[in-house]
């Protein structure tokens, strides 16, 4: 569900009350409401005091990153990712960001029924509008593809981590809310200056970027040189947001799409 300005106020402004602590997270995460007179909203909270160290990104903190994607997104326009600000919480200044209400999560309303947008099936077995990324074998030693569907909201996602060179795209990072709009969360490691793509959106590696989407890269070329630039510098570093600027032009001098040609391109576990 997009968000509204009432939301986003109330994630500014609102008392925040930890509901429950999300047990899947390997940072300490947690699913806050936040209340701002007869509005609430749910929103995940990143203390950053309860990040772990990571020696590959020693620089700022994982909710710089998060919120430093989240601006690449608005500028965007592509609204990739849930809005999201650092604030005081209940354990301290950490990163929140909007609560992804997902086909299923209320009572009584059952998900679509099909694959999901990226899916382990069955080998031999890719439906229309899905495109493979590798073969595998499950726990129980059964052949597998991993796939994801050839769809717009996450072609401009896959351009998306090309950008902010987005080291952890894992399956269950990719949300589709009520609304059937696809955001992407969990970017706490991506905007380094060294090479980390890692991705399950390979699908379209090798295929053209479209004059669309150019268009659009052309834009934040221009922008990281301007204001967009200098918000970034808050919470990454300089020479990480020149990198941003640097993967935008070689996109735009060579508008193909990467391939996986390093070691580890996938991110695991990949849900």
């Amino acid at each position: 569900m997009t968000s509204t300005h009432s939301d986003c106020e109330a994630l500014r402004r609102g008392q925040l009350t930890v509901i429950g602590r999300i047990r899947s997270a390997s940072n300490a995460t947690f699913l806050c409401e936040a209340h701002l007179d007869e509005l609430t909203v749910h929103c995940v909270y990143k203390p950053i005091a309860g990040e772990a160290p990571l020696w590959d990104f020693p620089d700022g903190t994982l909710a710089g990153r998060e919120l430093a994607a989240y601006l690449v997104s608005a500028a965007s326009g592509w609204d990739i990712v849930p809005y999201t600000i650092i604030r005081d919480g209940p354990a301290g200044p950490g990163m929140l960001q909007l609560w992804v209400d997902q086909p299923g999560d209320l009572v009584g309303e059952d998900p679509e029924s099909g694959p999901d947008l990226v899916d382990l099936l069955p080998a031999g077995h890719i439906p229309p509008g899905f495109l493979p990324v590798l073969r595998a074998y499950d726990y129980a030693g059964d052949e597998v593809t991993l796939v994801h569907a050839d769809d717009l909201r996450l072609r401009r996602m896959a351009v998306f981590d090309v950008l902010i060179n987005n080291a952890d795209r894992k399956g269950g990072h990719i949300l589709s809310d009520v609304d059937g709009h696809v955001y992407g969360v969990d970017h706490g490691v991506s905007m380094h200056v060294e090479d980390k793509l890692r991705t399950v959106l390979w699908g379209w590696s090798g295929k053209p970027v479209d004059d669309e989407t150019l268009e659009t890269i052309t834009r934040l070329r221009d922008d990281v040189r301007g204001s967009l630039g200098d918000q970034l510098c808050e919470y990454v570093t300089r020479r990480e947001v020149q990198a941003l600027r640097r993967r935008a032009v070689a996109l735009l001098d060579n508008p193909v799409m990467p391939s996986p040609e390093r070691h580890r391109p996938i991110p695991w576990p990949a849900f």
